[in-house]
């Protein structure tokens, strides 16, 4: 089981209107380290801001160091990297070779978290990447996109800090390169904080922790007695996770999906092949369509919560490298869980049964083709439906 530490502050952040000020005000008050991890640095007003703040950041002799993933950030231009690394600032891709053609594992694998540990005292993590809320397509019609991160003050930011140089050392020895990263500035730094929330930090890698967010996941699904509310946009579960919330609505919990409304690809599609399952166990679907939804929350019970990176699908549970934060505390969880409310108030469809059969046969179609596809991809990698 993972393990939770007292002596923690922690602020939830919506969406980039919250997160990019808060982001922003600790790298301009950095004195020694900053640590940023991005599956997408996009050079919009957002990307161009957080840029200048970290050159300047370089410019005052903090040490910063930013690690993308190769794939996310493919469109970020060799002359914005080469600015950003003339001011000082370390900037390493992630597994930097990309090949769509190719099924190795190995290039499949990204680095999809988003972390920022700021000397050893302050960090950020969520689902939100450096990028602008109204990037999304068709912006002059759609409302700013739905999305959370955390800052956290506390005990636990030396497995933070710890987390994000041990990565970006390894990413350097592969470049060959000489870039030293502190480990030990969140030892001394990091104290518990007075607000002394519970929480773990809990990531996904490829090599000794493979399951272990699916893992804290299905912990909380199993022994919950009153209320499952997830919130996630790309949500195509194993066999193991729809169990386990087929199980929690046969003994009467209340299971609510908040899912993505906006197909932005034909493989999202595989997600309505749970559908009818769901629906017949009482589970209640409702799709997100005012605008586009980036999520990846969840509050079980009205006192356990996580926000984080990971989606509930194939490629987040089985091959990209995820960070989530877990709180134990009422609070917190009540105010994530009126957030999410608010949401399908506001902006979300329910899908019901009865409707659902008599009116989507293109779409129940078009999920078993997805499916079969998602299925079939996992199978060439050596993956499973587990």
């Amino acid at each position: 089981m993972m393990q939770f530490i007292a002596g923690n502050q922690i602020k939830l952040l919506r969406n980039g209107g919250e997160y990019f000020p808060a982001l922003m005000k600790a790298i301009r008050l950095a004195r020694i380290e900053i640590h940023l991890q991005s599956y997408i640095f996009q050079a919009d007003q957002t990307g161009q801001a957080i840029s200048q703040a970290l050159m300047a950041a370089a410019q005052r002799g903090v040490r910063v160091h930013v690690l993308l993933d190769g794939f996310g950030s493919q469109k970020l231009s060799s002359a914005f990297v080469a600015r950003m690394r003339a001011a000082g600032v370390n900037v390493l891709f992630y597994r930097a070779r990309i090949s769509p053609w190719s099924l190795q594992k190995n290039r499949l694998r990204r680095l999809h978290s988003k972390m920022v540990v700021v000397d050893g005292t302050i960090g950020f993590i969520g689902g939100i990447n450096i990028i602008d809320d109204n990037n999304v397509p068709n912006p002059n019609n759609v409302p700013p996109r739905v999305d959370y991160a955390v800052q956290i003050e506390g005990a636990l930011l030396p497995r933070l800090q710890a987390s994000v140089a041990d990565l970006w050392q390894r990413v350097a020895w592969l470049n060959l390169l000489k870039t030293p990263a502190s480990k030990s500035i969140a030892t001394a730094s990091s104290k518990a904080h007075p607000a002394n929330l519970l929480a773990a930090f809990v990531q996904r890698d490829n090599v000794l922790h493979r399951h272990d967010i699916e893992t804290a996941y299905l912990e909380a699904i199993n022994s919950a007695r009153s209320e499952i509310l997830i919130a996630n946009a790309y949500f195509l579960p194993g066999h193991r996770f729809r169990k386990a919330l087929v199980d929690a609505a046969n003994r009467g919990v209340k299971v609510s999906l908040l899912l993505q409304g906006r197909v932005e690809y034909f493989l999202m599609m595989a997600t309505h092949a749970f559908y009818s399952e769901f629906l017949n166990k009482g589970i209640a679907i409702y799709e997100y369509r005012k605008s586009f939804m980036h999520s990846k929350v969840a509050v079980i019970d009205g006192t356990w919560a996580t926000v984080g990176s990971s989606n509930i699908d194939p490629f987040s549970l089985l091959l990209a490298r995820e960070a989530n934060l877990f709180i134990s505390d009422p609070r917190f969880a009540g105010e994530l869980r009126t957030d999410i409310l608010a949401s399908i108030a506001a902006g979300a469809v329910p899908i019901l049964a009865h409707q659902w059969q008599a009116e989507n046969a293109f779409k129940r179609a078009a999920s078993k083709l997805a499916l079969g596809m998602v299925r079939l991809f996992l199978g060439l990698i050596g993956e499973k439906d587990e």
